[in-house]
């Protein structure tokens, strides 16, 4: 089991364990080691971060780690996280990394991996980074220590690149978008490119002061650019997270639209131009019934995963498919990105906007979602409440009643020390029943 790593790399609240600059310099001298795997060539790891205090500090440590054993470093400054899978791929780099915590307040921060491939590391990789970390590595000689250097144009070549998914005649003129950067690493980037499309750009959420990150914007804090939209009277708002690899979008009337929405609209277009590899859509246990049943309607299959962008990309890999995502908004196409891209998937929205000739209104809803209720409940290091026989019996309960009238999900979070109590149904009082059972019995278990 691996004890650093979570869904997403490593993260946590800033200077406290495992996010401490003491840490993020070991993290760097053993990914540094374990990269570096012969000494006769050219080493190379980009950098990016998004606009945290705390990124300064982290980007410092790694950078002293990774040139600790002879990585060339190169700095990209504040870029969203698909930036930095394209980048590692485009410089020809054995390594990528980006500072963020994604969604997260500014006291948090993370630290996220890419392999030369430009995808995220497996979990067999991660393990043995931990071992790496826990043991410590030797530096290199002196005559062998790397070299830092920052690049300047990284966020104009991401720029291109998210273009470059769109048709070459395709323009978003006349479109009036609000766009959410959450006050993060898409702050200059998503109003460029949306200008350079074309678009009125509204921009919301621009001004990162370090501290400012995802509070009271962004994808998961949307009713300020909902607001705005109608306010505006704009066509449509696309909210992004802190490092935008994920986005909601808001229709002209406010109405607020998650990643099952979006999947389901590309999904079905593209099956319907051919474009669909595989004949199927891979998203997370976390999607919704109703994207389910949408998708079966129209004969194309849902491929459902543990909850994780990386574990979407994984099975999109093993399984030659090019589109998937999370109901959270990390929307992935293979064809363009190596991970979840928020601005990209937004600029497709836009784009079937602009090719159907249709309000936002008519394709941010394309199912019904059902029911679905979500609790967490916070317990003490050292604790494994859903091994507790009260709690497995709570459990096998709640899926008996529920069976036939819904599904019951039970996890725990990769990221917090929560375990996440999610049920689906039209019946209402059954669904209510079925949380709050399993709830009472994981709060029993943890008191």
């Amino acid at each position: 089991m691996r004890k650093l790593f979570g869904t997403d790399g490593v993260r946590g609240k800033a200077n406290l364990h495992p996010m401490t600059a003491e840490m993020a310099l070991r993290i760097g001298a053993a990914v540094g080691r374990y990269f570096r795997r012969e000494t006769d060539t050219v080493h190379r790891v980009v950098i990016g971060k998004d606009t945290r205090l705390s990124g300064y500090m982290f980007e410092n440590a790694l950078t002293a780690g990774l040139t600790s054993t002879g990585m060339n470093v190169l700095l990209l400054g504040p870029v969203p996280t698909p930036a930095v899978g394209l980048m590692t791929r485009s410089m020809r780099a054995d390594l990528g990394v980006m500072i963020s915590a994604s969604h997260n307040p500014a006291e948090d921060n993370g630290i996220k991996f890419f392999g030369p491939d430009g995808y995220k590391l497996s979990d067999e990789v991660e393990l043995e980074l931990e071992a790496l970390i826990e043991a410590g590595v030797e530096p290199a000689q002196s005559h062998n220590i790397g070299r830092a250097k920052r690049i300047d144009d990284a966020r104009f070549r991401y720029g291109e690149r998210v273009k470059s998914s769109l048709p070459r005649d395709m323009r978003l003129d006349g479109l009036k978008v609000v766009i959410d950067c959450a006050n993060g690493a898409a702050h200059r980037a998503a109003p460029e490119i949306l200008w350079e499309l074309g678009a009125d750009v509204i921009p919301v959420g621009v001004s990162p002061d370090g501290k400012n990150i995802n509070r009271g914007c962004g994808s998961t804090k949307p009713a300020v650019a909902a607001e705005t939209v109608v306010a505006h009277g704009a066509h449509v708002g696309i909210c992004l997270d802190g490092d935008a690899d994920r986005v909601v979008v808001i229709d002209e009337t406010g109405t607020v639209a998650d990643g099952d929405q979006l999947m389901a609209l590309l999904a079905s277009a593209w099956a319907e131009d051919g474009r669909l590899s595989g004949g199927a859509l891979v998203a997370t246990v976390m999607s919704n019934l109703g994207l389910e049943r949408f998708l079966n309607d129209r004969g194309i299959g849902l491929e459902r995963t543990g909850v994780g962008d990386r574990y979407v990309v994984e099975r999109m890999r093993q399984g030659g498919f090019n589109l998937g995502g999370e109901q959270s908004g990390h929307i992935v196409m293979s064809d363009y990105a190596t991970t979840g891209d928020g601005l990209m998937a937004g600029l497709h929205f836009l784009a079937e906007m602009v090719r159907r000739e249709q309000k936002a209104s008519e394709l941010a809803q394309q199912f019904e979602p059902v029911p679905q209720l979500l609790k967490n409940v916070r317990f003490e290091a050292g604790q494994v409440p859903l091994e507790v026989d009260a709690v497995q019996d709570a459990i096998a309960q709640a899926e008996g009643q529920l069976n036939g009238h819904g599904r019951l999900l039970i996890r725990k979070s990769g990221t917090e020390p929560l375990i996440r109590v999610m049920a689906e149904s039209e019946d209402p009082d059954l669904l209510n029943r079925a949380v709050d059972d399993v709830v009472a019995a994981v709060e029993a278990a943890t008191s």
